[in-house]
């Protein structure tokens, strides 16, 4: 399997002609009835030995993982779990553990995730740099920020930065800051599609636990009203996030590009953020006895519009998201119309024909969509394809 990104570097190589390589992505448009840009192309598997090798990478991870525990362990030993010897403890033996408790986990969270960074970069340096082996550099890459987060995280708790919820806040967003740096790093050095997409969620954990600290320090708010703002933000980091990796797209709307790569794991991180604030403030997770009908058909209205925008900007990711959120309105609708003994066969059979028919005529359908926009908006979304028949 080759990639854009192998057909650009023997373009670049002199191995492949700009003319030849044009000439084989239009062969495979007509082969696949589908424009190469349709199909979101992004690389995760080469052959077997990509799984063979990320087996290894787990495992070694792992392994580096443990031993940053085995080495805070011997550091900090916990004492027994107090009561164990029939005595009733008393709230200084329970204090004095849950104190040793916190100090050992501080140190565990530190010492594992300085050696999972290190292992992930290390070992990165071969698979990653020289091999340019998929599935491995994305759990290299994972595992390097979030190694950085938890040696920060861990860190701060060391120190002590962690009294209050407010404070609890200001260390999650300096984690997320420091890691968004690690990632940002990484990327210079790897150049992991992955990478741009860690670096924006590092950066809106920071962002959004940062103004969350501040509000709670400014105001006060109750623990209900936390949760409702933490959505709002969440919401707001999405957008910006999806604004960032339509950026990327439109600097690569052919999608032959490494860009087009990036933008795809932008707008994988994008979705959810997007999708789970709006959907769960509508209450469609909250148990069929509190949905009501009118809430189930604005799911789906929903659903519908993000439909529109998928074909519009040539991405799924948003449909995929959303995808739980109107099964669960699909299936209350059903079931509050009186179908309850083939609830979930309906609701598999709208949903399922749904997906497969957009799939099947995706290019057509999408053409007639970016056809219907203003014309500025035509020359900035990915270009519509047109297969021959």
């Amino acid at each position: 399997m080759y990639s854009e990104d192998d057909i650009n570097s023997a373009v670049a190589a002199g191995a492949l002609s700009a003319d030849a390589a044009a000439s084989f992505r239009a062969h495979m448009t007509q082969v696949r009835d589908m424009p190469r840009g349709d199909e979101e192309n992004f690389r995760l598997i080469n052959s077997f030995n990509d799984i063979f090798v990320a087996i290894g990478v787990v495992i070694m991870l792992l392994a580096a993982g443990a031993i940053g525990q085995a080495i805070a362990g011997a550091i900090a030993a916990v004492p027994p779990f107090p009561g164990l010897d029939g005595i009733e403890p008393t709230e200084a033996q329970w204090q004095a553990f849950a104190a040793a408790s916190q100090w050992r986990t501080s140190l565990s969270a530190m010492f594992a995730g300085i050696l999972v960074a290190g292992t992930g970069w290390s070992l990165a340096e071969f698979f990653t740099r020289r091999r340019r082996m998929a599935l491995p550099s994305i759990i290299l890459l994972l595992a390097f920020v979030g190694g950085i987060f938890a040696t920060i995280f861990g860190l701060g708790l060391v120190i002590g930065a962690m009294d209050n919820e407010s404070s609890g806040a200001f260390l999650v967003s300096g984690a997320g800051l420091v890691a968004a740096l690690a990632a940002y790093l990484h990327w210079r050095r790897f150049m992991v599609p992955i990478t741009v997409a860690a670096g924006a969620g590092a950066a809106a954990v920071t962002l959004v636990a940062l103004v969350l600290a501040l509000i709670q320090a400014s105001f006060g708010i109750a623990d209900q009203a936390v949760g409702d703002i933490l959505l709002v933000l969440v919401f707001v980091a999405g957008l910006a996030v999806f604004a960032f990796a339509m950026r990327w797209d439109i600097s690569d709307r052919e999608r032959i590009s490494r860009r087009s790569d990036v933008a795809f794991w932008l707008h994988l991180l994008a979705a959810p953020m997007i999708a789970h604030p709006i959907f769960y403030s509508l209450g469609v997770m909250d148990g069929a006895d509190r949905v009501g009908i009118g809430a189930a058909l604005g799911v789906v209205a929903i659903y519908i519009v993000f439909g529109l925008v998928a074909l519009a900007i040539d991405r799924r990711a948003l449909l995929v998201s959303a995808l739980a959120y109107v099964l669960a309105a699909l299936t209350f609708l059903f079931d509050r119309f009186g179908a309850v003994e083939l609830t979930f066969a309906l609701t598999a059979l709208v949903i399922g024909s749904a997906l497969l028919t957009l799939s099947a005529f995706w290019t057509p359908i999408r053409n007639r969509i970016v056809g219907q926009l203003p014309g500025g908006w035509q020359a900035r979304v990915p270009v519509a394809g047109v297969v021959a028949g």
